[in-house]
């Protein structure tokens, strides 16, 4: 729509104005008696006719030029001036042309910077969020959206972030306090640690956009700019920081309680072998051999101790690789064939003929089915049977909560691929079952010792799995034996059978 240019009222009043001296001229000389009537009234008709052409023409011009601003406004494109148009109409017209293509490509370079700035926005590591003054999201980065769900956007931060210390400095900052710097964590699925800075932001609101059809006043006054009160929420991820340190000191704290021991029978011994045992040969053998038992088990702590650092320090880090669950069985069977078969136990492998490989860290998951399947084989009777039993499960029927999102599939809950590992031992109390995964936790700690236990295995396996999103559950009957089952999730791209297939067994 073009704009209102002089409308039919303020036409009249300025050919009123125009024609006013003249009228004024012809009265005075028609009442002295200088002119004839007639010829007042021929000469009041000629000049209203002549200020009627010129201010049609000036009117026709005006609109002209209207138009091709509105024809400007609507269309990119940048149309050429209207060729037929007076030179007066052309100079205006190429003036407002060339104001156009200087704006258009101010414009153009505005764009340009907005877009690169939202490129480096979505490129940060750390997550970035925008609070309006009614605590809304405004802005979230893809950090803030992969860590809190694209549902932060236009909702209030509470539902995204319950933190209420968080949520107390955004207020303070809101209501006009400085910048503030707190921690706070996140429980779910796995703790991680955040340093949260929450700094205010002022920003310029734009003015508002006036009525096209309103009449332009002559002399607008510019409209002062806006400004609105806002916070911006910067995290950075502390948690490797955190369990670094927490590491160091666990370290320290479990060393020095397990490795006293076989430290203090180490002392001893030397201490025998350079005393009264010197020329004792019998006793250099027996003591020897006792000494090599503590070495081994202090190494295999240490080794232990640093591997469950090692897998606590990037617990919250989700792996994104796919591993072929079958295969990594099939080769930590192989590696244990020969420690069954030293205590008479036969390894068996149930599975079906096509499994989906699960999203995981494949040297993780060999090291999670060794520590499972080796338990087994320690603690199960002589003479019987290990069995490896994987299936395909369905996330919701076992009451898993903290799988990746999957697509829902033939109805079903996210695919979870389920690996038992089932012995035929003495079984374990039901007392004893919340607790198994804790540290150096044993439900017979002078056999879990003689057998070569740390008591670190299965908090190794736990922390694999919470890293994986996966889940562990134990199920035992004293006297009948005991089912440790692995839950993983399967990939979200892989193929899932449409029918329970037939079984491979080894």
């Amino acid at each position: 729509m073009s704009p209102k240019v002089m409308p039919p009222p303020r036409l009249i009043v300025g050919a009123l104005l125009m024609l006013g001296p003249l009228a004024a001229s012809l009265y005075l000389l028609l009442h002295a008696g200088l002119i004839a009537p007639v010829v007042a009234v021929i000469v009041g008709l000629l000049a209203l006719a002549g200020v009627a052409v010129i201010l049609r023409s000036q009117h026709r011009d005006s609109r002209a030029v209207a138009d091709y601003v509105a024809r400007l406004t609507n269309d990119p494109s940048s149309p050429a001036p209207p060729p037929a148009a007076p030179t007066s109409v052309r100079g205006l017209t190429a003036a407002v042309a060339r104001l156009h293509r200087v704006m258009t490509g101010r414009v153009e370079q505005a764009q340009v910077q907005l877009e690169a700035n939202e490129s480096i926005l979505e490129a940060l590591h750390d997550p970035l969020v925008l609070v309006g003054a009614d605590r809304q999201v405004v802005r979230a980065n893809q950090a803030a959206r992969g860590l809190f769900g694209d549902r932060i956007l236009n909702r209030d931060l509470a539902a995204s972030l319950r933190n209420p210390s968080v949520l107390e400095a955004v207020d303070a900052v809101l209501g006009g306090a400085a910048s503030r710097i707190l921690e706070f964590s996140l429980p779910v699925p796995v703790e991680r640690m955040f340093e949260v800075r929450v700094k205010p932001f002022q920003r310029r609101l734009p003015r508002p956009v006036p009525d096209e059809n309103a009449l332009v006043p002559e002399d607008p006054a510019p409209a002062p700019p806006v400004h609105g009160r806002m916070v911006i929420l910067t995290l950075h991820d502390i948690t490797a920081l955190r369990r670094s340190e927490q590491m160091r000191a666990d370290f320290i704290a479990n060393a020095s309680h397990e490795l006293r021991t076989p430290l203090s029978s180490l002392l001893g011994f030397i201490e025998t072998l350079r005393g009264p045992a010197r020329d004792d040969l019998e006793a250099h053998e027996r003591f020897l051999s006792i000494m090599h038992d503590q070495a081994s088990r202090m190494a295999r702590l240490v080794n232990d101790l640093l591997s469950l650092s090692r897998i606590e320090l990037d617990e919250h880090m989700p792996p994104a690789g796919r591993v072929d669950v079958l295969d990594r069985l099939d080769g930590v069977i192989a590696a244990l064939e020969l420690k069954a078969a030293s205590r008479r136990i036969r390894l068996k492998l149930e599975a079906p003929e096509h499994l989906p490989p699960v999203v995981g860290d494949e040297d993780q998951l060999t090291q999670v089915f060794q520590n499972l399947v080796s338990n087994a084989i320690k603690y199960t009777r002589e003479n019987t049977d290990v069995t490896v039993a994987v299936s395909l499960a369905d996330g919701a029927m076992v009451g898993f909560t903290s799988a990746v999102p999957l697509a829902q599939r033939n109805g079903r809950g996210s695919p979870m691929v389920a690996v038992a590992v089932r012995d035929q031992g003495e079984g374990i109390a039901r007392t004893h079952l919340p607790r198994l995964t804790e540290r150096f936790y044993r439900v017979d700690a002078a056999r879990s010792r003689a057998m070569g236990g740390t008591g670190l295995g299965l908090a190794i396996v736990k922390h694999i799995l919470n890293r994986h999103r996966g889940r562990l559950t134990i199920e035992s009957a004293v006297g009948v034996g005991s089912t440790f089952t692995v839950y993983l999730p399967a990939a979200a791209d892989a193929a899932l059978p449409a029918e329970e297939p037939a079984r491979r067994q080894a």
